[in-house]
């Protein structure tokens, strides 16, 4: 990366402010609706996704809500958690 590159982006960042740039990650890394069959079993894309919201609400000075998604993310990575069934396939009857 170039020093005029590096210069820019830092330029950049200086104008966003801290509650865009975690709102941008939590955007990056939330699971869109079309993915969710594909990726609701993928522990490390849940886990980033419920971490990078906790940050956003540690930031608004939430940090119940932060919690709540920490919590969340420390049960996928250690497998305390899994999805639940999909609610548009409807309940199996026994």
């Amino acid at each position: 990366m170039s020093e005029t590159t590096k210069l820019n982006n830092q330029d950049l960042l200086q104008e966003v402010s801290t509650l865009e740039l975690a709102r941008a990650l939590a955007e990056r890394l939330a699971i869109p609706h079309s993915d969710w069959h594909r990726l609701k079993a993928n522990r490390q894309a849940q886990a980033g996704q419920q971490l990078a919201s906790a940050l956003v609400f540690l930031i608004k000075k939430q940090p119940q809500e932060a919690l709540m998604r920490i919590n969340q993310a420390a049960g996928w990575l250690d497998r305390s958690i899994s999805a639940p069934p999909c609610p548009s396939h409807g309940s199996k009857r026994e």
